[in-house]
């Protein structure tokens, strides 16, 4: 098993999220930590943009692992979002972006938040890995490929 199963619950899975704009899909996922975690949205929202300001979160291949450090979040918690039309996201291939992992991370959680990110941009450079997310049905079939995957 992997680190990032650990830190997504099944229902910080949304499917086909209608989100135009990088502000929309931070609002949006906000609305699923704000339940999973008690902080608010508002607050949720400000972290990831802020993180957005210094430079963006896409990675490339339609992927975005926006991610921010919230004070008073006790651990490490993530969200997957696979949007209904691929947004813009600066990234450097230039190409819209369709799934997306936000990360949230405890304020002072510096090694392991870089080990998160770590294995997110290793999992999702498998294009094999991307392409049955692209395919899952549903939310529980997405969290069962997360929980599936191994590091090489």
């Amino acid at each position: 098993m992997n680190q990032i199963v650990d830190l997504l619950p099944v229902a910080n899975v949304a499917l086909d999220v209608d989100a135009t704009t990088k502000s929309r899909l931070f609002e949006a996922v906000a609305a699923l930590f704000e339940r999973d975690t008690g902080l608010p949205a508002a607050t949720i929202v400000a972290a990831l943009a802020a993180r957005e300001k210094l430079g963006s979160t896409g990675l490339g291949q339609g992927i975005a692992i926006p991610h921010g450090r919230l004070k008073g979040l006790a651990e490490a918690r993530g969200a997957f979002v696979r949007l209904a039309a691929p947004i813009a996201f600066d990234a450097p291939d230039a190409r819209p972006v369709s799934q997306v992992f936000v990360l949230l991370v405890p304020e002072h959680a510096t090694d392991r938040h870089l080990q998160i990110l770590s294995e997110l941009a290793q999992m999702f450079s498998e294009r094999a890995f991307r392409e049955s997310l692209a395919a899952a049905a549903d939310g529980a079939q997405v969290h069962a490929l997360i929980r599936d995957w191994q590091p090489d």
